[in-house]
């Protein structure tokens, strides 16, 4: 079993498969932990998977970044090297340093500052605590987001009241926040629209990865009993 960590629930429906167990973190770390140290003894890989926001400029909606290191409050972490070249190749990739972060980088002086402060590509709110699983129970590990919003980009309250802590979309939370600053109606459709890339990307990179998320194809030989999906 490959176990997936992203953060919506709709990126798990698209992420699952045979063969992949998908947590969807909603924003709650704790959460998330307790999840995943549940099912890492039954894994044999872990992957952080799904949308991430850009720190570096050039980076647009639907383009891929792959994880050459996770940077977390206390600690970095280095991804499987051939599963990580792998994905960068398959996904026509940028490789390059993610941050994981308990909070969302929702403005443009916050993505600033992050990219100034840790010389990271892109910023998700998974990562880090994947990656620290990883660590402890001795597995596989990968990173490969979506940029679903590039750095000179704000996300509109409204868009940030949707995501609930469990994953799910709370489309009555987000009409909420817009009936108190409906001045964000163009930046909020902006930013479905942008996101739709990314989730289209996603798609597209989960259906070119097959069953095993590139697993057996970056790691060969270990794993020969997962399909090559991928030429």
């Amino acid at each position: 079993m490959i176990l997936a960590v992203t953060g919506l629930q709709r990126e798990a429906r698209i992420l699952a498969g045979p063969g992949v167990t998908v947590i969807a973190g909603g924003g709650d770390r704790a959460r998330l932990a307790r999840e995943i140290e549940a099912a890492a003894p039954g894994a044999r890989a872990i992957i952080s998977i799904g949308l991430a926001g850009a720190l570096k400029p050039g980076l647009r909606p639907g383009n891929w970044v792959v994880a050459s290191k996770v940077i977390a409050p206390d600690e970095r972490y280095r991804p499987d090297p051939a599963w990580t070249e792998y994905l960068g190749r398959a996904l026509r990739a940028v490789t390059g340093d993610v941050l994981g972060s308990d909070e969302m980088a929702s403005d443009v002086s916050t993505k600033q500052r992050l990219r100034e402060a840790t010389g990271a590509v892109a910023v998700d709110m998974e990562s880090h605590v994947a990656a620290e699983a990883a660590a402890r129970h001795g597995l596989p590990f990968a990173v490969a987001r979506a940029i679903s919003d590039a750095c000179d980009r704000a996300l509109p309250r409204a868009a940030q009241a949707g995501m609930a802590p469990d994953g799910r979309m709370d489309v009555m939370a987000v009409l909420k926040a817009l009936a108190s600053r409906p001045w964000e109606l163009p930046a909020l459709i902006r930013t479905g629209i942008e996101a739709e890339a990314a989730f289209g990307a996603l798609l597209r990179g989960r259906q070119g990865l097959g069953a095993a998320l590139g697993l057996a194809a970056g790691l060969g030989a270990d794993l020969g009993e997962l399909p090559l999906d991928v030429a």
